[in-house]
């Protein structure tokens, strides 16, 4: 029964949500893959549907099998107006997805700028967290980035707002060291005139 409201809510359609909601269904079911309906409109970045089941009380915080939840793959997946409502709505920063990492970090590899900001501006993400590759935001925007004009500016804004820069990969590897082996100049720039800064502070 409660698969209609997951499917419903999957498509977008938030009126039938709506009426199902006053039938009585419970707005936090799970499917087979443990996704909640407001989860499901996630996957498909239904907006609306999302802004309703929060505001009807639905659990953005609840992880699938795939240990994903509204904020986590809203931020992996660029949908910056889902991550401004699961922000709003007091999503839990610190929960992390199958890699250990919490949304600021996928969000900085796959250059999803606004995103970042948002998740620096306007919520208390922890910006040095470091995944189960021992890899913090600033080294996966370098390592699996491209050098391009995107991730120079979620490497920028990493810095501005206290990325530690010293902190390496696994192997001791530093964000700068990996800018510099990739030929990554910009970057390599950054992080440079990011040194004297926090020899100071």
């Amino acid at each position: 029964m409660n698969d209609q409201l997951i499917h419903s809510a999957a498509n977008g359609d938030t009126d039938k949500v709506l009426a199902l909601l006053q039938k009585g269904f419970n707005i936090n079911t799970t499917d087979h893959n443990g996704r909640t309906p407001v989860l499901a409109a996630t996957y498909n970045n239904q907006v609306d549907t999302v802004k309703v089941l929060i505001q009807h009380g639905a659990d953005i915080n609840i992880r699938d099998n795939n240990l994903e939840n509204v904020l986590l793959h809203a931020g992996a997946s660029g949908y910056l107006e889902i991550v401004k409502l699961a922000i709003s709505a007091g999503a839990d920063t610190k929960l992390t997805n199958r890699f250990g990492g919490i949304a600021i970090i996928p969000a900085s590899e796959r250059g999803h700028v606004e995103v970042v900001r948002e998740l620096l501006n306007h919520s208390d993400i922890h910006v040095n967290h470091i995944n189960n590759l021992h890899w913090t935001a600033l080294l996966e925007a370098v390592i699996l980035g491209n050098g391009g004009e995107k991730h120079q500016e979620i490497v920028q804004l990493l810095v501005d707002h206290g990325a530690d820069i010293t902190i390496g990969d696994q192997d001791g590897v530093t964000p700068l060291q990996h800018a510099k082996k990739l030929g990554f100049y910009e970057i390599e720039q950054i992080l440079k005139e990011a040194v004297p800064e926090r020899n100071n502070s």
